[in-house]
């Protein structure tokens, strides 16, 4: 299974059919044409299903049956209709209806795969993923140690670390600084910077989206600018990846392993973590603070987004001047065909 903005990709058995499922609000859903494909039946048969479904009230439309709208490109025209989705109980009893080899193996994968999908958020193919003639499992590993290095994950975890210290105290302005520290001795590993001073050397509102190298949606945003993990280049984020999982199994092991540890023994294991595995190691808090990097960062960025709006205003008029230019030129050649 492959989901990827709330679409689920199911391929059948046999290979000849790829259906995408429609993830909205904890359910999954698929067009009449598609379950009429995914069980090799006709629409016509598909909605006679349906309708016995209800009729018998096995199932209420309300919860299984929705309208979608859809805009689909037609010539050159953008076309808007209304879908008919239907949610995964009425797939399955359809499915039941049919009697088909392909309706027995999409009710096990639903039972097996999406159950745990729509719960958890995630699936795992567990026999899959042990086969030595797969290479999924190397791919996955790398997918959770960028979860797991992700700003948001990493502070949580380092959050939970270091509540096991015996004299820890709840301030989040103390689990900030922590977490600073702890970042700023990786990415120091890796690029050799602070998170903040790796920001300022790096972010340019010259270049194409400003220097980024990832960052979330389609347009780089304000948020974007002054997350460090988004300007690292390939290698140094796998690195970094592997870096940050590798200290998380090291810090847990010995949080299991001793029961009394303080703030200062947290601190002594991550630098002896860092010369163990001979990575240098930060000597200060680096020559520019969260603030300075803020400051910068976003002036940078309203100099990259007020080049970026008036390059989109360009390519906007040079857009209508061509359909100017297209209009004139029919309109011409009516004239000229006119007797």
């Amino acid at each position: 299974m492959n989901s990827s903005n709330d679409l689920i990709l199911y391929t059948t058995d046999d290979g000849e059919s790829q259906l995408v499922l429609r993830e909205l609000g904890g359910q999954v859903w698929l067009t009449q044409q598609e379950i009429a494909e995914l069980y090799q039946t006709t629409k016509q048969n598909i909605s006679l299903h349906v309708q016995n479904i209800l009729d018998e009230g096995e199932l209420v439309q309300n919860l299984t049956v929705k309208e979608d709208l859809t805009v689909k490109t037609e010539g050159e025209r953008q076309v808007r209709r209304q879908l008919q989705l239907y949610a995964l109980p009425m797939i399955v009893a359809i499915g039941y209806r049919v009697r088909s080899t392909r309706g027995t193996q999409f009710r096990q994968w639903a039972t097996r795969t999406l159950g745990e999908y729509l719960t958890k958020g995630f699936a795992m193919d567990d026999e899959r993923l042990k086969d030595p003639r797969w290479d999924y499992f190397d791919e996955l590993l790398e997918r959770i140690r960028d979860i797991r290095s992700s700003e948001k994950r990493f502070y949580q975890k380092v959050r939970d670390l270091f509540t096991l210290a015996e004299d820890y105290r709840a301030s989040e302005q103390e689990t900030q600084l922590l977490f600073v520290e702890v970042q700023n001795k990786l990415f120091y590993a890796v690029t050799g910077h602070t998170a903040a001073e790796l920001i300022v050397l790096r972010a340019d509102p010259g270049q194409p989206n400003m220097n980024l190298r990832s960052f979330a949606g389609k347009r780089v945003r304000k948020a974007d600018v002054v997350i460090a993990k988004n300007y690292l280049q390939g290698e140094e984020l796998e690195q970094l990846n592997r870096l940050v999982s590798m200290f998380f199994d090291f810090a847990e092991f010995r949080a299991k392993s001793r029961q009394h540890l303080r703030i200062k023994e947290w601190r002594d294991y991550l630098d002896k973590f860092m010369t163990f595995n001979e990575q240098p190691l930060l000597a200060n808090a680096g020559q520019v603070s969260r603030k300075q990097m803020e400051q910068i960062a976003y002036e940078r960025y309203e100099t990259f987004d007020r080049q970026r709006k008036q390059q989109e205003a360009i390519a906007e008029d040079q857009k209508e001047l061509r359909e100017l230019e297209q209009l004139a030129e029919r309109m011409s050649k009516q004239h000229k065909d006119r007797p």
